[in-house]
């Protein structure tokens, strides 16, 4: 799933967000409020891990109103250090989904977040992802090629996901990077080729057509087409 954390402590958003990608999850951070309300109205989320209490005039209930508002219906969970329960009414009634009180464990956390990911998969939200004979279940996190079960490490995963989103686009090394790997490597680094030489020895058996073309001086290109 994407994930946009709004969490102005730089110490928990760090120990969250490692956790999420770790799990396999791309993940967007925001340490305040108006880079939160951009970034959650201008790109899609699969959920949304809003901060109670942020700097400036913008707080995390502000944000979740101005979302609903506006139509912007991604499911949301609050992480507050406001325990008690009129802060907590409060805050589902903003428009909240869930709220979770700090401190907290991780392994809650992420509970969390794969509970509202269904519950957005069950109102609608994309399941799956399919070019030609391959599909990937984003819920399951299961990929197939025709009848043929395809094991996945999180990262190839990942990548494999930002393919099949941009289909028959290209894609360059460094959409790639910053995609998948969340941070700039050296450019002259080869861990795209590396990992994409590795997806295609698992999603591109003898007999199969090859659905990972390079595309010279410019990147890759997921496509069933020749």
């Amino acid at each position: 799933m994407k994930i946009l954390i709004v969490e102005d402590n730089e110490r928990v958003a760090r120990f969250v967000t490692r956790g999420l990608r770790e799990a396999g999850h791309t993940v967007e951070h925001a340490s305040n409020g108006r880079d939160g309300l951009f970034l959650a109205a201008s790109e899609p989320h699969d959920v949304i891990v809003m901060d109670r209490m942020l700097p400036g005039e913008i707080d995390g209930l502000a944000i979740i109103e101005a979302l609903r508002k506006s139509g912007n219906r991604t499911p949301i969970l609050i992480l507050s250090a406001l325990n008690d329960v009129d802060e907590r009414i409060r805050g589902l009634r903003s428009g909240g989904d869930d709220y979770l009180t700090k401190p907290f464990a991780f392994g809650e956390l992420l509970a969390r977040i794969d509970a509202l990911g269904r519950r957005s998969v069950d109102q609608g939200a994309e399941r799956t992802l399919q070019v030609g004979d391959l599909r990937m279940d984003l819920l399951s996190r299961r990929v197939t090629r025709g009848s043929r079960a395809i094991s996945l490490q999180p990262r190839e995963f990942k990548l494999l996901e930002y393919l099949m989103r941009h289909a028959n686009q290209v894609v360059t090394r460094t959409m790639l990077l910053e995609a998948v790997w969340d941070y700039n490597f050296d450019p002259q680094t080869n861990v795209v080729d590396v990992h994409i030489s590795k997806l295609r020895q698992k999603i591109e058996l003898d007999g199969e057509r090859p659905l990972v073309r390079t595309v010279r001086n410019a990147g890759y290109m997921l496509s069933e087409h020749e």
